[in-house]
């Protein structure tokens, strides 16, 4: 049996890929503008893995949106539980790093079960609002600081002494870098293994056209809850691995503010692509850290006060480019070279609409392949 050398492709560049980036922590090189410092520096190997790292979460995010046409406002509800419960056992109950991680697992499997369970019986802009209110409970919870376990509004330090040496100290970066590259690969192999899979034919089914799949006497509610929990299982391993990466726990992960930059980060790149969601968080987290450095430069500083004082500012320089990327490559980055314009865009709108993922809408064959 012959392989298409368009298929030999397709298996290489993500093999290739993940060596280039495996290397990276054993390079000296300075990459003029793009970082502050060496690759083989803390502070550039911590940006990287943050953007690995947000970048896997973004690709469980996409599993739900994307390839199911399930718009969820609470997506940083499982993101949060991994951070948190990670780091209130470690910390406040002073647990080992494997009891610590294997509660965390198994909070990140049976609690989007059960908020699944309830909140998937609605579908379009109802179950965005479900999921936003599983969500903002989940906020106020760590806010109140129930009997000091989660810091409240000043969040939670990590306790270094129960981890492993190799990944405490500045010059054990690289290994949480390749933490951070483990899970991206981790997630990245996962969703193209499900999406493959006879689960996976269904759930893109269902963000075409949920009513069809209805008829062919099949269950939409089984597969979404299906999907629901695996999306949100990968996105709670991204928040222990963040815990680990970051040192600590703040409230910003669980804001509804976070969900809404996985949106972003998923439109950015291309919903339902192979590469999309991954190169959308990598490409939003590194410029969302880059952004202030080059807002609060001598350059810029010294420009006229009409361009300076928008320059200056991180979150409108993020806002006019994703509004530029939105206008003239609506299909996403990736969508350039594979799909077409406009199917993020599409997908957000059909999920908006009531009754369903899609609406009842049936999409044209060449989108459904």
């Amino acid at each position: 049996m012959s392989v298409s050398p368009r298929a030999l492709l397709g298996a290489l560049l993500p093999l290739a890929l993940g060596v280039l980036l495996a290397v990276i922590p054993l390079l000296s090189l300075d990459v003029p503008w793009l970082f502050n410092g060496p690759l083989d520096s803390p502070g550039t190997l911590q940006l990287l893995a943050a953007c690995l790292v947000l970048g896997g979460v973004a690709m469980s995010y996409d599993l739900l949106f994307g390839y199911t046409g399930l718009l969820s406002f609470g997506h940083a509800l499982p993101f949060a539980l991994g951070v948190y419960i990670a780091a209130i056992a470690l910390t406040r109950w002073e647990w080992g790093m494997r009891a610590s991680l294997a509660l965390t697992l198994a909070v990140g499997l049976l609690v989007p079960l059960g908020l699944g369970a309830v909140g998937l019986r609605v579908g379009g802009i109802a179950f965005a609002m479900v999921t936003l209110a599983f969500a903002q409970a989940g906020a106020v919870l760590v806010q109140k600081n129930p009997d000091g376990l989660s810091g409240g509004d000043e969040g939670l330090g990590l306790s270094f002494e129960r981890l492993p040496d190799f990944f405490v100290g500045v010059l054990n970066t690289k290994n949480l870098y390749w933490l951070a590259l483990g899970y991206a690969a981790f997630v990245f192999v996962v969703v193209r293994w499900a999406v493959g899979s006879s689960p996976g034919h269904v759930w893109q089914a269902i963000r075409e056209n949920e009513q069809r799949v209805e008829v062919l006497g099949l269950h939409p509610y089984r597969f979404k809850l299906m999907v629901f929990v695996l999306s949100s299982f990968l996105a709670t391993c991204g928040g222990a691995v963040y815990l680990l990466v970051f040192g600590g726990a703040t409230p910003a992960v669980i804001s509804p503010n976070f969900t809404l930059t996985l949106l972003v980060m998923v439109v950015i790149g291309g919903t339902g692509t192979r590469f999309g969601a991954l190169l959308g968080g990598v490409l939003y987290t590194y410029l969302d850290q880059r952004l202030p450095t080059l807002a609060s430069s001598s350059e810029v500083q010294g420009l006229p006060g009409i361009l300076r004082t928008p320059l200056s500012e991180p979150l409108f320089l993020l806002g006019t480019l994703f509004v530029l990327l939105v206008f003239f490559v609506p299909g996403g980055l990736t969508g350039l070279a594979t799909r077409g314009p406009g199917r993020g865009l599409r997908r957000l709108e059909q999920s908006l609409r009531p009754g369903g993922t899609s609406g009842g809408v049936a999409t044209q064959p060449e989108e459904a392949a």
